[in-house]
């Protein structure tokens, strides 16, 4: 089996260089439009100076721009009708930035089309800002025949748009439009749970012998078709007010042995809707129940129905909040539950589900659950951070100390991330924010805060960690320099260590570090855990690119680390007897 693939870089490049033709049976993305919000999106400088694929994390910048112009230009000229479309949205949008996204997902979409397989689907989430214009336009690039469904998720509570004014709905929802390549798709119908006031209505009855609810179903048919005009034959205990039975010795036709029997035919006009053997075949497996006049009726038991085949409005999947489980803290990010449903219905075990917006990965994550293979693809080394981490968290088990048991970085490849020290100085010197990103991301780390221009305090990540039972968030600061290093940015990390009362400061760098600064962090001395019996963890540590890249970690407790929501690790007895207390 070929291996996953995570892929950092713009996605219209990836998808150009590396996707095959109909090599995939299912795409969902994301491609966030909301002006002012907080969205990790492509990212254009206000001069138009940078390649609009550039990043800014958790900025929303649509603008128009040179390479909007070139995006529009290229379509357009391509011709059909996803050119008339773009066209049209220019003379009625203009060189807006809705104007601006529409010419920047129009090549996007026309290489996913060619990626996608002829039974495949493709899943586009938008909320209503956008819903109507991408509509239009995934109509240009698939046709209006492939359009199947308009999708509404409701993802979150009753609120008030205090952001739009008092003077407005509230916005609770987003929309979902489901399109496929051709006529024939794959297809695995899902189902919801029945209401309660349904069950209790239709499901009231109580099989005697098994105890299971049923409801009851008509045995008989409008049309005939075969041997459907027999008398079927009941039997009840001679002057019993009860119930008749089946007569499955199907011989007698006056009281005997205490019993009376009877012979009993479809009502006026109809047919019994199967053969006289299957009827016995039911009655033989308890699935009749007959009425005091002695009609049939079918046993439909509620343990064996599937639900409520899905319709297109979901309103039974509960959105990430704060306090959710599964929540990583990712502006954009969707439940698990969300893409789960999608990839069930639309792929089969072994089936390729391609998300080119992967942000944090829940696409990815879900597509791992459920055996398909995947394809992610994401701009930011943030993103490509949160994924590496998520899958380890997910679905590695803890081994020996630094190891796992079957360790999910195996199954997949990434591409696009330095993977040598020349690689690294490269990406310094072209991004210093993708850079301390991409830098953080090797220990497991997350940044501080936004990954922008602007004051940092000197903290450039955190990571969390629990070593006692106090339920107390101990932290790890993180400084990332990808220039010239020397000994004032080790007393800067100090003095950052004590103003935050953190318990261990890490500088990385790209440079080595001086005879001076390894004096300095040495002189800052050790944390001591309460969970380890004999161990000292320096409180200010240095570790270069090229060290970690090699497999050198930060000296840290991993009893409970919560930056990422990693898998509890033991290393002593003294950490195993605080895990108990802590459980």
């Amino acid at each position: 089996m070929e291996k996953n693939q995570l892929y950092y870089g713009d996605n219209l490049e990836v998808l150009r260089d590396y996707i095959k033709d109909e090599s995939v049976d299912l795409i969902y993305l994301d491609p966030p439009f909301n002006s002012r919000a907080d969205y990790n999106v492509l990212f254009a400088e206000k001069d138009g100076t940078r390649s609009s694929s550039q990043i800014t994390a958790f900025e929303d910048t649509w603008e128009w721009n040179i390479d909007a112009e070139h995006a529009y230009q290229s379509v357009v000229e391509g011709g059909g009708r996803v050119a008339e479309a773009m066209r049209a949205f220019r003379t009625f949008l203009g060189n807006s930035d809705m104007m601006a996204y529409l010419a920047m997902m129009a090549p996007r979409l026309m290489e996913l089309k060619r990626a996608l397989k002829p039974t495949g689907s493709i899943y586009l989430h938008c909320d209503p800002t956008a819903s109507h214009y991408l509509k239009m336009l995934m109509d240009g690039i698939f046709g209006p025949v492939q359009f199947r469904a308009e999708l509404v998720w409701k993802r979150s509570s009753a609120h008030s748009d205090t952001k739009q004014g008092l003077k407005n709905y509230g916005h609770i929802h987003d929309v979902l439009l489901f399109y496929t390549t051709g006529t024939s798709w794959t297809w695995n119908p899902q189902f919801t749970e029945y209401d309660q006031s349904y069950l209790d209505r239709d499901y009231r009855l109580v099989d005697e012998e098994t105890g299971k609810r049923f409801r009851r179903g008509d045995l008989t048919a409008a049309k005939p078709g075969g041997d459907v005009s027999y008398e079927w034959r009941v039997k009840k205990h001679a002057g019993a007010k009860e119930r008749w039975v089946a007569d499955l010795d199907d011989e007698y036709t006056s009281p005997k042995d205490g019993w009376e029997y009877a012979g009993v035919r479809p009502y006026s006009g109809r047919y019994w809707a199967y053969s006289k053997e299957n009827m016995r075949q039911f009655a033989a497996e308890n699935r009749l129940r007959h009425t005091f006049d002695g009609m049939p009726e079918y046993k439909r038991y509620l343990d064996e129905m599937p639900g409520v085949p899905l319709q297109d409005l979901w309103t039974d999947l509960s959105p990430i909040i704060a306090g959710t489980a599964e929540r990583l803290g990712y502006p954009t990010q969707k439940p698990e539950a969300l893409l789960e449903r999608i990839i069930k219905a639309s792929s089969n075990e072994g089936d390729v589900v391609l998300d080119p917006f992967c942000g944090c990965g829940t696409a990815v994550a879900a597509a791992q659950t459920l055996k398909r293979r995947w394809i992610g693809i994401d701009i930011t080394h943030l993103a490509i951070g949160l994924i590496k981490q998520r899958l380890q968290d997910r679905f590695d088990k803890p081994g020996k100390p630094g190891e796992a048991i079957n360790a999910i970085k195996d199954t997949y490849e990434i591409h696009g991330e330095p993977t040598d020290l020349s690689g690294a100085r490269k990406l310094a010197e072209d991004d210093k924010f993708q850079f301390e990103a991409w830098a953080l991301s090797l220990v497991g780390a997350r940044p501080a805060g936004q990954v922008r221009r602007g004051a940092d305090k000197g903290i450039d990540g955190r990571l969390y960690f629990h070593d006692d039972s106090s339920g107390k968030s101990k932290q790890i600061i993180l400084s990332v320099k990808g220039g010239h290093v020397e000994h004032s940015h080790v007393r800067d990390l100090r003095g950052v260590l004590d103003r935050e009362k953190a318990e261990i400061g890490v500088l990385i760098t790209l440079e080595a570090a001086s005879k001076p600064m390894k004096a300095e962090a040495a002189s800052a001395g050790f944390y001591k855990s309460p969970a380890y019996d004999d161990r000292q963890f320096a409180k200010i540590q240095i570790l270069t690119v090229e060290e970690i890249l090699a497999g050198k970690e930060i000296d840290r407790p991993r009893l409970l680390e919560t930056t990422f929501k990693q898998a509890p690790k033991a290393k002593s007895k003294k950490a195993e007897n605080l895990m108990l207390n802590l459980g």
